[in-house]
């Protein structure tokens, strides 16, 4: 079955969206505690690209596939999760890239590197990181893993800030600053 990708955001309803994130069946990687561990040999660089053994992968069904199995622990290790086996994976800085957002009612919804979407809210909240100097934004995405807004998505979500005045946003019912403490 060809690979389709998934329609544009801000041409999506705040519903449709929902919607989007609801088909995407993912694996309960979260109640899986295989006992056998391991390494993939896999790497997540910072500008998302996935690598197996130095190798990129360069197919997008590749890293979506390997991304719904991804957890991260308290420790900050991600792992690939399946039920017989963890294997570790090396993860630059965030395990996605926060390619697009769009605004639609009182939800900030954001398309990653892997065509997932995610809608902030206190479940997926957006955290500033960094300096004054050098900010990063990062939202939450699932089992502890995180998405690094890119540059564009970054001011894209810096614009929509000011809109309102202040240097924070709302989604949600929640608000999220943009500003590292």
């Amino acid at each position: 079955m060809p690979y389709e990708p998934p329609p544009e955001l801000a041409g999506l309803s705040l519903s449709e969206i929902a919607g989007l994130v609801e088909a995407r069946k993912l694996p309960p990687v979260d109640q899986w505690q295989p006992d056998k561990r391991g390494d993939s040999e896999m790497r997540i660089a910072t500008d998302g690209k996935w690598f197996h053994q130095g190798g990129e992968i360069t197919r997008p069904a590749m890293v979506r596939a390997f991304s719904s199995l991804l957890r991260r622990d308290a420790d900050g290790q991600h792992w690939l999760v399946t039920p017989q086996e963890m294997l570790s994976i090396e993860v630059e800085d965030a395990a996605f890239v926060a390619v697009d957002v769009v605004r639609q009612g009182d939800a900030l919804a954001f398309r990653l590197n892997s065509d997932d979407t995610v809608i902030a809210g206190p479940d997926h909240p957006i955290m500033a990181r960094g300096n004054a100097e050098v900010p990063a934004l990062y939202v939450g995405v699932r089992h502890g893993s995180e998405a690094r807004l890119n540059r564009s998505t970054y001011a894209q979500l810096i614009e929509l800030a000011l809109e309102g005045g202040e240097l924070s946003v709302t989604s949600r019912g929640q608000t999220f600053p943009l500003v590292p403490r």
